[in-house]
């Protein structure tokens, strides 16, 4: 008895001296985004007890010591000391290193004392930023979390930015967004080190900055006709006298707390003031502004072309530029003024008797040149006050002004004209850095803009590019990500777009190219999801989904699936059945061949549990699979689908209508036959739509289902109907039409076009599958 109990005893302390062994930390263990230029990984940890202080010698190191205190203190259960003496042991330090350069840092830490070195504040704050990712991940928790230990590894890190601009662009016209989301998101720029924060304050469909001398910018500019249950572009035209109810604006107080808090960031806040386009809610407010000073309201929604632009041959235009931005620059430290000057349609300059004769006067040859003029007139009174300006790439139309810095959405081609001509450029080309596209399936996606620009596509982004030599490459700043807010209306879904999109930008425009590894980086990626949740932020879990590419043989009568994910080497795993994914589900490893109705799910696997969404999806095979279709009108030539089989290869569309799965008839009915071969019992038609009213898709009003034994004397078996109604999302729908069982060998189908929208324009019918059976 006495033995046992020794063994025992001496069991029990093997186990507590295994549990105080310390961690050992291997670099997979560390998952800094963005990923530091220098990391060497050292023996030990230093651990965060009520002991440690914080040593500080100025007033901005008190105040980011104190933030960090504060911050971590809610999650370790106690507040770190601020002192200015240094201990003996167990603290951290900010050392001031003028060598260093602007925003880096170095980041030593040992078993005794963490030493955060910078020459600059924002230098200071990246260090800091590190070692919260070094710490766990509940370090971002809002509650105390006591099961952690709270260590971080002994390492010596070398950091600093490839790119100084690295930024985020922010539509508050389209949508407003209130200040403490402003704030929000500048919390969130700091701990991705980004640096600039570009507030697009003024478009047509809202004026959002409070200028004093003209206070109807705000009391007229900043309100609309709220249409919101319409798509953007379904709204109808406003007037001047529609009661103007949805909008809001900053006060000059509140863009002062947010520029006071971004500087406290290590963040610069350049404002977009546009001109001479997109002012329609300025014109809105002073009709005198514009060439032919028609009374107008402030847009609701979409507006193209754009032709109530700011007159050029009126002084007075010029004299209320020069008072706004005087008001703007009072109120941005910013050396930048941004003033748009993009997608600015100038018919109206071709008639004004204002614009003609500037143009006489200064010798100048077309509205293009008329625009540079006005381009490089603000320039010249913007660098007057100490500051530069930046235009989207139109602005090189007619001849760039002197000193503007050139932001380059149409791909990159103007920022390469520009830095050729000796211009600083930011790269925010549309292919990468534009946030309001899609991040992943549209079936599975909130609406956005267009476009598909995954997580992995901005990974790929490069602001340098292979066009420039050397010396023009040093005028390439940076990048910077830009969400357009037209349909983006609750901080939500802005959140949505931005994340994790902008960790992806964060390592493109700071880490060294060299070290940049797109499976190193998905696995780091996870880990900030995690701290993501902490924070409350709704990230997009788009990079988590299961795609499928399919393709039909019809001479065999199969399909051929295809699944993918973002993330390299995944492990994915399906059911053919319909039953319910788990462990021992089948793994994907090579295509998958399907000869029947099948019920295909599918969804990325982690440590044996099913990750992110479900795919799920029937392909079925009808008894109209593969049979030919006769079109009494031929589809549009710019939806043709895969051809004549389009309609009957199991194949679906999805919501994004240029995948190639849809054929369309733009202000036509559809009507085909399908020619089953012999005869067959049938008792359902399935006609698949979709519905977008934006860009002008309907759903049919009627679908109508003859049959016929010999192709000539049919007889309607059923129909549905389907009267208009507002819908301000994309969707897809199948229109099901049951009949008593009838013998057919031809089927006609005949989907009733609406032809015109509420505003006017033609409408498109979209057609992706009938299915018969």
């Amino acid at each position: 008895m006495k033995l046992i109990k020794t063994f025992l005893l001496v069991l029990l302390l093997a186990a507590i001296a295994s549990c105080s062994k310390p961690k050992v930390f291997v670099e997979s263990d560390i998952h800094i985004i963005p990923k530091p230029m220098e990391l060497d990984l050292q023996q030990g940890v230093f651990e965060f007890t009520e002991n440690t202080q914080i040593v500080v010698t100025n007033a901005f190191q008190k105040e980011i010591a104190k933030q960090f205190s504060d911050k971590i203190g809610l999650a370790i259960g106690f507040n770190l000391q601020i002192i200015e003496e240094v201990p003996s042991e167990n603290y951290i330090q900010f050392l001031t290193n003028s060598e260093l350069e602007n925003e880096a840092y170095q980041l030593s830490i040992n078993s005794n004392k963490i030493i955060v070195s910078a020459s600059s504040n924002n230098g200071f704050l990246y260090g800091l930023e590190t070692l919260k990712q070094l710490l766990p991940v509940e370090i971002e928790s809002k509650e105390l979390v006591s099961t952690i230990d709270w260590i971080v590894p002994a390492v010596e890190i070398k950091d600093q930015p490839r790119f100084k601009y690295r930024g985020l662009h922010l539509d508050v016209s389209r949508h407003f967004f209130k200040k403490e989301y402003i704030k929000k998101t500048i919390d969130r720029l700091t701990m991705h080190k980004m640096n600039v924060l570009h507030l697009h304050l003024v478009d047509d469909q809202g004026w959002r900055i409070e200028i004093k001398k003209y206070p109807k910018l705000t009391e007229v500019g900043a309100f609309r006709l709220d249409q919101e249950d319409l798509h953007w572009d379904a709204r109808r035209v406003t007037t001047a006298e529609d009661e103007a109810t949805y909008g809001g604006f900053y006060t000059q107080e509140d863009i002062k707390e947010i520029v006071a808090y971004a500087t406290a960031n290590g963040i610069e806040v350049i404002p977009e003031i546009e001109m001479p386009a997109h002012v329609m809610s300025a014109i809105a407010s002073y009709p005198e502004l514009s060439c032919f000073e028609t009374p107008i309201g402030v847009p609701s929604g979409g507006v193209w072309p754009i032709t109530e632009i700011y007159c050029a041959g009126k002084e007075n235009t010029f004299e209320f530029l020069e008072n706004v931005l005087l008001e703007v620059m009072e109120l941005f430290p910013s050396k930048y003024i941004h003033i748009g000057g993009d997608e600015a349609t100038k018919t109206n300059w071709t008639k004004c008797p204002h614009c003609q004769k500037r143009m006489q006067t200064e010798g100048l040859e077309n509205v293009e040149e008329l625009q540079s003029y006005f381009v490089k007139r603000m320039e010249k009174f913007i660098n007057s006050k100490g500051k530069n300006l930046i235009g989207w790439d139109e602005i090189l139309e007619g001849g760039l002004a002197p000193r503007a810095t050139v932001m380059s959405w149409r791909g990159v081609k103007g920022g390469v004209e520009a830095a050729k001509q000796g211009h600083d450029v930011i790269m925010t080309p549309g292919s990468h850095c534009y946030f309001d596209h899609y991040q992943g399936p549209q079936n599975e996606e909130p609406l956005a803009w267009g476009g598909y620009t995954t997580l992995s596509k901005v990974y790929e982004f490069d602001p340098i590019v292979e066009d420039l030599t050397e010396d023009e490459t040093k005028h390439i700043l940076g990048g910077q990500a830009n969400l357009w807010a037209e349909q983006i209306k609750t901080e939500a879904h802005s959140e949505y777009m931005i994340f994790p999109r902008l960790a992806a930008l964060s390592e493109t425009l700071w880490s060294p190219k060299e070290s940049r590894n797109w499976e190193d980086f998905s696995n780091r990626i996870t880990t900030m999801f995690t701290r993501y949740e902490f924070l409350g932020i709704n990230y997009a879990r788009s990079a988590y989904l299961v795609t499928a590419d399919t393709q039909i043989n019809l001479e065999e009568n199969t399909v051929e699936v295809i699944l993918k994910n973002e993330f390299p080497n995944s492990d994915i795993r399906y059911t053919l059945d319909g039953t319910d994914l788990n462990s021992s589900s089948n793994k994907y490893v090579e295509p998958i061949k399907i000869t029947e109705t099948t019920n295909l799910k599918a969804s990325l696997f982690e440590n044996n549990k099913p990750i992110g969404k479900e795919f799920n999806q029937i392909i079925k095979f009808h008894r109209a699979v593969g049979k030919k279709v006769s079109y009494k009108e031929i589809y549009n030539n710019n939806y043709k689908g895969a051809g004549d089989f389009t309609l009957v290869n199991t194949l679906r569309g999805t919501k994004n209508f240029h995948d190639g799965q849809w054929q369309a008839w733009l202000g036509k009915d559809m009507e085909v036959v399908i020619d089953l071969e012999k005869e067959t019992s049938i008792s359902n038609v399935i006609v698949g739509s979709m519905e977008n009213q934006g860009p002008g898709i309907y759903y049919p009003t009627k679908i109508e289902v003859f049959v016929s034994l010999n192709g000539e004397n049919y007889k309607q078996v059923g129909s549905v109907e389907r009267a208009y109604a507002k819908n301000a999302t994309s969707e897809l729908k199948e229109f099901k039409i049951e009949f008593s069982t009838e013998k057919a060998q031809f089927v006609k189908v005949i989907a009733t076009n609406l032809k015109q929208t509420p505003e006017g324009g033609e409408t498109w019918l979209f057609i992706d599958e009938i299915l018969i059976d």
